[in-house]
């Protein structure tokens, strides 16, 4: 602050040396040096009290009397203008300069003031001062804005790449650990079987005195028809009737020996079930230490700063900036990892108005060559008080979403539910899921797992991590019969391609202008398996395109042979480019197939992508 202090005053003196330079009789370097000055935000009254005094020491009365006129217009016709519109570009100060410089010169000829210029010289001066106030507000700006410490060519805190990677590494080695221990091991069920056997001959033979007789001849057939047994109840849960027949045979005991079976497979079953809930709670631990070590990989990737590279650029965007009465107290030109530009700028009013963001977006897009969009949540006015604003690239496409529901006969509440995320990167979410029957039980756990993809999505996941964390949470929940099918379409607005990702879902279909193409896949719900089985496809969407998701109640009641392929029709024969009207009118066909009943939760998403203008 003292620096651009200092500056100021020493260009306010400059200007009383600006006085002294005449050129035919006239001195235009005055209201032309005074009006670039005047813009920057020096004091008035300092700045006109300094150039009065070089005035006065350097210039004829007359013309001293004519140019301290014109510098009290040129003031008065800066200010009225700042206060009608919050800024005042140079070039229109340097209009009002050129006009009252060349009007005070005709009015001095016309009253035969002494040493005026004529009527050509006065139009000459004009055209000088307003060439001469555009060049001068633009260097003078750069010279108070100029700071001689030099810019960072890296991101702050360089080292932290390295700590990320090493974070990384730890966390796989932590998730291949669990892995392992998650793996069951090879030939576990014939040890368990053993152990059950010596369990069982350990508790009820020790006590019999007949136990030499049965056990110590080698000829005795008693291991093999209890060997027999044992797998009998443990795959049928109770012995075969043949296997009972020949242990009565060779065992007084053989009741006994029967019922103690029985009871040792209960806890056998029961251990067993809770050591397969500890195997899955390990596998959910190392596929959640597997995505942190992802997202930590990934938030280890830098991005380039471009302050120091592109200097020149910076300076044209806060001259721009200020001449539309914006003032940039700090900015950095960021190249994202996608190669994608970034700018982090914050901004205040330089008068204390409200001025629209989109006119600050339009500097910088001017500027860089690039169209330029905010965040989402980004204020839509810049106010006196300093805000931080985001900007990125703009995205080639927009999307325009649909959708059409209805809820099964006699329920309240739909068990479907779906979601609509554009995020920051440039992507745009499309969800769909259904929950395992209707009502609100259903509804609340679709849309949980929707909530939970959105959450690790705006996070910074990316989308095959955030199924596969959702998908752990889901498992780890635990509740029998709730499960959850999930559609996901991740469309990328800049390039147009669209990934499908489908968990126990129904088909979705891609209309173009040459037909409908049919995407399946065939995979457990959420919530059903560890690990989830997720197969992407990928496509790619051109102008005018629609993506229609629909949930398996849609499909299922239609009640013909091939529900796909009547679908596909249906969505060919709809000649529409809205989607919420193309949704509507699926769905109008669909109940006419069902005779107007909905025998399921029924719901239709549609979506197109256009390009922008």
């Amino acid at each position: 602050m003292k620096k651009a202090n200092a500056r100021q005053m020493i260009l306010c003196m400059a200007g009383s040396l600006m006085c002294s330079v005449s050129v035919m009789g006239c001195y235009p370097l005055v209201p032309a040096y005074f009006a670039a000055l005047y813009l920057e935000q020096v004091s008035g009254p300092v700045l006109l009290g300094v150039m009065y005094i070089g005035m006065f020491v350097f210039m004829p009365v007359t013309a001293a009397v004519k140019y301290a006129v014109a510098l009290l217009v040129i003031m008065g016709a800066v200010r009225l203008v700042e206060w009608a519109n919050e800024s005042c570009p140079s070039y229109m100060a340097g209009s009002m300069a050129a006009i009252a410089t060349m009007i005070l010169s005709v009015a001095g000829g016309l009253l035969e003031w002494k040493d005026q210029p004529g009527i050509l010289a006065a139009a000459l001066e004009g055209a000088f001062v307003f060439g001469a106030v555009i060049l001068l507000n633009r260097a003078i700006h750069t010279l108070l804005t100029w700071e001689k410490k030099s810019l960072p060519q890296e991101m702050p805190d360089s080292g932290r790449e390295e700590r990320l990677m090493g974070y990384a590494e730890s966390f796989q080695g932590l998730s291949q650990v669990f892995h392992s221990m998650s793996t069951k091991r090879s030939g576990e069920a014939m040890d368990e079987l053993g152990q059950v056997q010596n369990e069982l001959t350990g508790k009820i033979c020790a006590s019999c005195e007949a136990c030499a007789v049965c056990w110590e001849r080698d000829s005795t057939p008693l291991y093999g028809i209890l060997s027999q047994m044992i797998a009998g109840i443990w795959h049928n849960g109770e012995p075969e009737k043949a296997a009972r027949e020949q242990l009565e045979q060779y065992c007084r005991k053989s009741k006994d020996m029967v019922e103690e079976a029985v009871h040792v497979f209960e806890r056998v079953n029961l251990n067993r079930a809770w050591y397969n809930r500890l195997l899955e709670n390990r596998q959910v631990i190392a596929e959640q230490l597997d995505a942190m070590a992802y997202i930590m990989q990934d938030c280890a990737k830098e991005e380039r700063l471009l302050d120091a590279k592109e200097r020149h650029v910076m300076a044209e965007i806060g001259y721009r900036a200020k001449e539309q009465g914006i003032m940039i107290e700090e900015m950095h030109l960021i190249e994202g990892v996608d190669g994608r530009l970034k700018v982090e700028a914050t901004l205040r009013s330089r008068l204390g108005g409200c001025i629209a963001v989109k006119t600050f977006l339009a500097v910088v897009s001017h500027v860089l060559g690039k169209r330029m969009r905010t965040t989402s949540d980004a204020r839509s006015f810049i106010s006196k008080e300093a805000a931080h604003f985001l900007l990125y690239e703009d995205t080639v496409y927009r999307s325009v979403q649909g959708i059409a529901r209805v809820q099964k006969e006699d329920a309240k509440i739909s068990g479907d539910n779906f979601s609509f995320l554009e995020l920051d990167r440039g992507e745009m979410l499309l969800g769909l899921s259904d929950g395992m029957g209707s009502g609100s039980t259903a509804c609340k756990e679709s849309e949980m797992v929707l909530d939970l993809v959105e959450r690790f999505l705006e996070a910074g996941f990316s989308l095959e991590t955030a199924i596969r964390m959702m998908n752990s949470a889901m498992v780890m929940k635990g509740e029998s019969d709730l499960y959850s099918t999930v559609d996901l379409c991740m469309m990328n607005l800049y390039s147009g391609t669209a990934r499908l990702y489908k968990v126990g879902a129904a088909a979705t279909f891609i209309k173009r202008e040459d037909g409908v193409e049919c995407i399946t896949s065939e995979s457990l719900p959420v919530g059903a398996s560890l690990p989830v089985e997720m197969h992407a496809k990928e496509v790619s969407l051109r102008n005018g395109d629609f993506v229609v998701m629909v949930t398996d109640g849609v499909l299922e009641y239609l009640h013909v042979p091939k529900p796909e392929e009547t679908m596909q029709e249906v969505i060919s024969e709809i000649r529409t480019n809205n989607p919420g009207i193309l949704a509507k009118k699926i769905m109008e066909r669909v109940m006419l197939f069902t005779g107007g009943r909905a025998q399921d939760d029924m719901t239709v998403l549609a979506a197109c992508i256009w390009e922008k203008a």
